[in-house]
């Protein structure tokens, strides 16, 4: 690859810790990283988000935290709260969990009412919201149906998965959801990228972002 073209992959990519037991050490080590290789933002829990925003000051390195993660089970109320705390410690950039349960039952208004809420407190602070769907527990039917609820509730991005369930990424679903919301919506993929060849071939797909822990990798 050529300079420029490396550029254009490292400023796609999320570099990501989300390890329960990620020391301040290891959360500092990762945003040297991004400041070094110019990644898009450093994503963690939110517990980190004022310790990010502050290691990232002078760059253009946004800082990235989960909500309701992994499971995406928490109320409604709790995700948003948790979404407007983290904006306020510094947080940039949310990723949130869907209700995974009412995605596989075909309720959408209730999936579009959970997303919308976190939408609303993200956006009140400035920040933008990515919003997971968890796609191994999904049909293709049920993709479409989270994709069209993200949009339909101001979601900026959807995104695969969170890394922690039975799967992550995969082209074809990259490629399904970048046709459902369309050029207008971020698309990230994350969970099981782990080379160049598998970060290209999701940006082949569709993806605008790519979530990786190893983001460094990704450009060796």
């Amino acid at each position: 690859m050529t300079p420029s073209s490396l550029r254009r992959l490292a400023s796609a990519i999320d570099h990501t810790l989300l390890k329960p037991e990620a020391s301040r050490e290891q959360i500092a080590a990762l945003c040297a990283q991004a400041r070094q290789h110019g990644f898009a933002s450093v994503c963690t829990n939110p517990l980190w988000a004022g310790f990010v925003r502050e290691q990232l000051a002078g760059s253009e390195v946004l800082t990235c935290v989960v909500v309701g993660f992994p499971l995406g089970a928490s109320a409604t109320a709790v995700k948003a709260f948790e979404a407007a705390t983290a904006v306020a410690a510094g947080a940039q950039e949310i990723d949130m969990v869907i209700d995974i349960a009412a995605a596989r039952a075909g309720e959408r208004e209730t999936l579009e009412a959970d997303i919308r809420a976190v939408a609303e407190a993200a956006h009140a602070g400035g920040a933008k919201l990515k919003v997971i769907l968890e796609t191994c527990l999904l049909t293709d039917e049920q993709k479409v149906l989270a994709c069209r609820a993200a949009v339909a509730a101001g979601a900026d991005y959807v995104k695969t998965s969170t890394g922690f369930s039975t799967g992550g990424a995969t082209v074809a679903d990259v490629r399904l959801m970048r046709e459902t919301v369309g050029p207008e919506i971020g698309v990230k993929a994350s969970g099981g990228i782990r080379t160049r060849e598998d970060a290209l071939a999701m940006l082949e797909a569709g993806a605008s972002r790519i979530g990786a822990s190893g983001g460094p990798a990704l450009l060796g």
